[in-house]
């Protein structure tokens, strides 16, 4: 404390004295995202303005080897924003414009304060949309930096496939724009993919203070359904089918019987069937969407699904969404007071009945609660393993639970993490991921954007 201490005259010269905090609470809610990990604060707290107030903040930190911790909205679930080694949070949600909408183009360009939902509700009228989902209304630059996903993602991609630019204050204080300063095409072949670097590195090589993002023409028609299974064998199989013909389907979750009993029990205008179900929707136009359905329904049947309850009312889509959405607080629900450990892996869809199957008998086997629900038109699922945190034993269950998933994914050529990103909890898993080689050259490149090891450190690798 007393290393940040004294720079706070000169931090508060830089962002003002309304947008600098030490105060313990403040401190304690910069320290903590949505995981089981206990709180670890930061010194202090800035509120840059701008741009050139972040990298000043950066400069004076560079100085005095001081780090720093980029904050978005707090949504992360893998310990991403914890202050491991006290320092500088730079909370971003005052950067909070949309600095420009290009509608014949199709792509934005916002701050980091940007939430996806303010995007979207900015574009409303203009009939474009931002559809990359990842549940709770994160920040889209702080989307960017974990390499966020969602239930669209079968259809329009994960942020790596949609982020066209970034501007990036580093450790030294130094901007660069990642695609070159106001560049926005499509597709470059110019150097290497500095873009996609800064993507998915969770803030241990610089700080996104812009992002240029692709946007999408709201589809003309959208039709919702959900449709339940005996057996999550049977719903799983249905997935892999339903991809194999390449139906052009936008969004197709798995959620097993725990996670819809969830539901019901946290929201009570919901009254599903407690049994795995898949949650779909598709895009396009009306004959298209129909025809996308129509095929989908087949395929559903012939795997002793039910027949498709679906509505194109957006209202009543929304509640569907919603509930999908609400899955992590409604698990929670289930056992209150308990914690939730949530994991996520990512395998090829062909390996997707293997893994869920053995997923499932790890979950009995261990005896815990443990509601799973997948993007698994990706090959991706998810699970909140709900364990006391007064309970040694069980702690210990739910995370040998999850140590299991991630080594079978890893077995089945896939990966630890499909979207939530490495944070403090998987570093020793993405070794065994990548391999020693690869992970040589992420050190590399860590220790030459960032020598002194001040951005956000304990993340990602071990340094």
């Amino acid at each position: 404390m007393l290393q940040v201490g004294g720079i706070i005259n000169e931090l508060t010269s830089i962002v003002g004295p309304k947008n600098i905090s030490s105060a313990q609470a403040v401190r304690d809610q910069h320290g903590k995202d949505e995981s089981y990990h206990s709180i670890r604060s930061p010194d202090l707290v800035v509120w840059p303005g701008n741009t050139e107030q972040v990298s000043n903040v950066a400069k004076l930190c560079n100085q005095h080897k001081i780090v720093m911790i980029p904050f978005g909205t707090g949504t992360g679930v893998e310990g991403g924003v914890a202050a491991l080694e006290g320092g500088v949070c730079i909370d971003l949600s005052r950067m909070d414009e949309v600095v420009s909408v290009n509608h014949a183009d199709m792509d934005v360009t916002v701050e980091p304060g940007v939430t996806r939902n303010f995007l979207n509700t900015y574009l409303r009228d203009s009939g474009l949309w931002f559809p990359i989902d990842p549940g709770p209304d994160p920040s889209l630059c702080g989307m960017a930096a974990t390499s966020a996903s969602g239930t669209n993602a079968v259809r329009y991609g994960t942020m790596k496939n949609n982020v066209l630019n970034l501007e990036v204050v580093l450790a030294d204080g130094s901007i660069v724009h990642t695609a070159g300063e106001g560049r926005r095409s499509r597709k470059s072949s110019a150097g290497y993919n500095l873009t996609n670097l800064f993507v998915g590195s969770e803030g241990t090589l610089g700080i996104i203070t812009k992002a240029t993002l692709k946007v999408y023409g709201i589809p003309e028609s959208a039709l919702s359904a959900v449709c339940c299974f005996d057996n999550i064998q049977s719903a799983v199989d249905s997935v892999v089918e339903v991809m194999s013909y390449g139906i052009p389907i936008a969004r197709i979750e798995l959620l097993d019987e725990v996670t819809m009993d969830s539901f019901n029990k946290y929201s009570k205008e919901l009254n599903y069937k407690v049994a795995p179900t898949l949650f779909l929707e598709f895009h396009g136009g009306k004959n298209e969407v129909e025809g996308q359905a129509k095929a989908t329904g087949e395929i559903v049947q012939s795997n002793g699904g039910s027949d498709f309850v679906w509505s194109t009312k957006a209202e009543e889509r929304n509640k569907l969404w919603q509930a999908r959405h609400d899955a992590l607080y409604a698990a929670l629900n289930l056992r209150p007071g308990c914690k939730g450990l949530v994991t996520d892996v990512c395998v090829p869809i062909s390996n997707l009945p293997e893994i869920i199957t053995k997923t499932k008998e790890d979950i009995g086997n261990l005896s815990l609660i443990a509601p799973l629900v997948g993007h698994v038109g990706d090959g991706n699922f998810h699970l909140l393993v709900l364990f006391d945190p007064n309970d040694a034993e069980e702690k210990a269950r739910a995370k040998d639970l999850t140590e299991r998933v991630a080594r079978h994914a890893l077995a089945l050529d896939g990966t630890c993490t499909g979207e939530h990103g490495i944070g403090m909890g998987k570093m020793d898993l993405l070794k065994d991921e990548i391999g020693s080689p690869g992970i040589e050259v992420m050190k590399n490149i860590k220790k030459t954007l960032d020598p002194h090891n001040i951005m956000n450190p304990g993340k990602i690798l071990y340094l």
